[in-house]
């Protein structure tokens, strides 16, 4: 039976907790490592509902995209409904983990089952997350001692690339040098000028691994001045991980059509979906982030959407943005839109982790528990 630290470890090669924002709580909330795990409960919000959802189905942990607290806390006592959660669930042996803003935006995160779930086609992360930088590495050595130093630099990490590792480019040429007073050199003589067979070594290098790559580069080479350079590149923007996505839809409509098509999409709920811009506007390509996405109105007008849903968007940033001629807008449900996350978290660890039994939770927790609908007097 796996522990929660086996399924902790899963869900981090999923979401990597490296990619949560700074200000973000995420992880093992309450629960042992080393307890096992047979049922897991999927949630969007960690409130007494889904825990005692969890406590009368016999979870051993349950698993929501929102945090329990984002702000330190002094006392965890019953007498307060966060404190009541924490409670029940170590009361009952129930563990609590929490995969937020690192769920937002990479390959299978909370955007892109939103996309999916709204029968999204070609999607890309509308604003892509920059990959990180990496060190080319140029060195050059005596052809006699090319492969003990390609292969130190190999061995604490240089030269990986994707799935592929051990990579590196070698070419050849002469080399030149004259030693001057004070040099103890290997090759030649002091004050004559020396030629070598030499080659060159190019390959990368994340750069937090740059004084060891140096060091095991020196070690292994016979030199006792090592000719080489190292220059931190860019690399394009990352395809799999970035805040929302864009896609197209298969067949064109409307943003009427397609504010109705939304609604279908997402589970039900007590609240309410809104449409901002002209509803006859034909639609195509379409944006979207899970959650609160104000922040990309203008990344998805630049890319080119024909209209953009999120959730909780305010009056004043939708107003300029239409003013400007921003794209049509949807304003779904927070809770709607996330929850989308779920069957496809609970389908991957389902699949990689086939002994235990997954549940996604239907409790509505949208905190929004009806509407109103307005009338306009002309």
């Amino acid at each position: 039976m796996p522990t929660l630290s086996e399924v902790v470890a899963v869900l981090d090669d999923l979401y990597d907790p490296a990619h949560a924002d700074d200000w973000d709580a995420v992880g093992i909330v309450v629960g042992d490592p080393d307890a096992p795990v047979r049922k897991i409960l999927f949630a969007v919000d960690p409130v007494q509902a889904v825990v005692d959802e969890a406590v009368e189905w016999g979870a051993d942990l349950v698993v929501t995209h929102h945090p329990l607290w984002l702000k330190g806390v002094t006392s965890v006592s019953a007498s307060t409904p966060k404190g009541r959660v924490a409670h029940t669930l170590i009361s009952h042996q129930i563990a609590l983990h929490t995969c937020h803003t690192n769920a937002d935006s990479p390959r299978l995160g909370v955007s892109e089952s939103m996309a999916l779930a709204l029968g999204l086609e070609n999607l890309r992360p509308l604003d892509p997350d920059p990959n990180e930088a990496v060190d080319a590495w140029v060195v050059f050595v005596p052809v006699s001692h090319a492969d003990a130093v390609i292969t130190a630099m190999h061995a604490v990490g240089a030269g990986a690339i994707g799935n592929y590792e051990r990579v590196f480019f070698r070419s050849e040429g002469l080399g030149s040098f004259r030693p001057v007073a004070g040099a103890n050199p290997t090759i030649g003589e002091i004050g004559h000028i020396e030629e070598v067979d030499e080659a060159r070594l190019e390959l990368i290098a994340p750069p937090h691994l740059r004084e060891k790559v140096r060091a095991a580069m020196v070690q292994a080479h016979p030199y006792e001045e090592v000719a080489h350079q190292v220059v931190e590149i860019c690399c394009e923007p990352s395809l799999d991980r970035g805040s929302g996505r864009i896609g197209t839809l298969a067949m064109p409509t409307t943003v009427g059509e397609f504010s109705r098509t939304v609604a279908a999409a997402l589970p039900g709920h007590l609240s309410v979906a809104r449409v901002a811009g002209d509803q006859d506007a034909s639609v195509r390509t379409v944006a979207l982030c899970g959650g609160s996405g104000d922040f990309l109105l203008g990344a998805a007008t630049a890319a080119g959407a024909d209209v953009y849903v999120t959730s909780d968007l305010r009056h004043h940033p939708v107003s300029e943005h239409l003013e400007s001629g921003g794209c049509p807008v949807i304003d779904v449900p927070h809770w709607a839109a996330e929850w989308t996350w779920l069957p496809v978290v609970a389908r991957e660890i389902s699949e990689r982790v086939p002994e235990i039994e997954t549940r996604v939770s239907e409790i509505v927790t949208d905190p929004w528990s009806g509407h109103v609908a307005g009338t306009v007097s002309r």
